[in-house]
């Protein structure tokens, strides 16, 4: 079915399923960032689990129209949409479709519960037709745009910016943040009926088996062994202002001092590319990488660097203890709740960039404890497997069906006691 509003829906998918659910977000894979990766994850499990899965999302520039993108989307119910580009943010876009469309859609197959997990204007008309319709919605907390603001010259509008996600995700019958910090903190500005939805790792896709000689021989760094001037420093993100990447060039300068054969490779890319490749010519820029590729180029360093201040989480952080790196980070996000300082990494006071670099100095040059460090490391994320976090999602979801009677009236939210804890199993 398609419309001016470039609408292109499939139907549900035929077998049983326990859940029917919309799912509606403005990024998804092969899309290379934190939030397109975990629901791509997300949806997955959801499939596996037999729910049935309505995606609704902007179509992607590698798309025809009308011909969606079959890489991750098996089994599931598409409705792409016309989209227009996010500043700042090539190749991803906010998503257009009217409360009417929605309402219709919604109309001709109704889900059981609407989940939205970017917060753009195809989110607000999602949750407004949802409301309409008396369908319980529950959202999601991925980016902290508030905080992003200040790195692009808008900090006038933080206040604004702040209002209109607690007025998003307050019209929600849950939202859900990545750790318990966040949430209390969410909580404490006003945020409503907020629970814990952690994230997982790709243990086999992320592990130190994947180190490779050959690909740190390309590198430029001799022999084999993890000690003295073989040290690989890692950043892998976006190559963007509000991922403070400047802390890294400041790290890798100062460990150069003490190791001048130390290489910093960075994975990703961005709108500070050109800059950093001026700034740092002595640095590896290998791109965008995905899958196998990306695991090797995690196992293939020694130190990870991250020193952003504004993630919700930080997957990276997750994806580089599996891989066995020793991780420098600030005290906060994902890094605070999964790493146990000097046991499995290092973490240091938040903004604190001049002890973030004594950090990353200390490690390049302590080979005893940057062994140690890596050893440790993947153990420590053992656990966060990605069937836990979608069984939690279910549950979640689950619960705010329960606070609906059955003509879709809202009859409580996700109980206070159930804010800051994921719910049991």
């Amino acid at each position: 079915m398609r419309n001016a509003e470039e609408a292109v829906v499939e139907s549900f998918p035929a077998q049983p399923a326990k859940l029917r659910v919309a799912i509606v977000t403005e990024t998804f894979p092969p899309e290379v960032n934190g939030v397109a990766m975990t629901w791509g994850n997300l949806v997955n499990g959801l499939i596996r689990r037999a729910h049935a899965v309505q995606l609704i999302r902007p179509r992607q520039s590698v798309e025809t129209a009308g011909e969606p993108c079959a890489r991750h989307l098996q089994g599931v119910n598409q409705v792409l949409v016309k989209g227009v580009p996010i500043p700042n943010y090539p190749g991803l876009r906010f998503g257009l479709l009217s409360q009417g469309r929605f309402r219709q859609l919604w109309r001709q197959q109704r889900p059981d519960l609407v989940h939205v997990v970017t917060e753009g204007p195809l989110g607000w008309n999602a949750i407004t037709a949802a409301r309409q319709l008396q369908l319980p919605v529950t959202s999601s907390f991925h980016t902290n745009f508030h905080q992003y603001s200040t790195h692009y010259g808008m900090s006038l509008l933080n206040a604004s910016i702040e209002a209109y996600l607690r007025k998003f995700h307050n019209r929600t019958r849950a939202t859900m943040a990545p750790t318990p910090s966040l949430a209390q903190a969410l909580d404490e500005r006003g945020f409503q009926h907020v629970s814990v939805l952690s994230r997982g790792v790709a243990i086999g896709q992320f592990t130190p088996q994947l180190r490779s000689h050959a690909l740190r021989k390309r590198w430029g760094i001799p022999g084999e062994k993890d000690s003295g001037g073989g040290v690989v420093a890692l950043s892998v993100g976006r190559l963007a202002r509000e991922k403070n990447v400047s802390a890294v060039l400041s790290a890798f300068a100062a460990m150069q001092t003490r190791l001048p054969s130390a290489k910093l490779v960075f994975v990703g890319d961005g709108p500070l590319r050109a800059q950093l490749e001026q700034a740092c010519p002595q640095a590896h820029f290998a791109g965008i990488r995905t899958g196998f590729e990306l695991g090797e180029h995690y196992a293939s360093s020694d130190i990870f660097l991250f020193p952003s201040l504004t993630e919700t989480y930080g997957n990276v952080v997750a994806e580089a203890l599996a891989s066995g790196l020793a991780v420098v980070s600030y005290n906060c996000a994902a890094a605070a709740q999964l790493i146990q300082h000097g046991h499995n990494g290092v973490l240091v006071k938040p903004g604190d960039e001049s002890s973030f670099v004594d950090a990353a100095v200390d490690l390049a040059t302590n080979d005893g404890q940057r062994v140690r460090l890596r050893s440790r490391a993947p153990a420590s994320v053992a656990h966060l497997a990605w069937s836990a976090v979608t069984d939690t999602l279910v549950q979640t979801w689950r619960h705010v069906l329960q606070c609906h009677d059955s003509h879709g009236r809202a009859t409580g939210g996700v109980p206070r006691a159930a804010h800051l804890t994921p719910p049991s199993a």
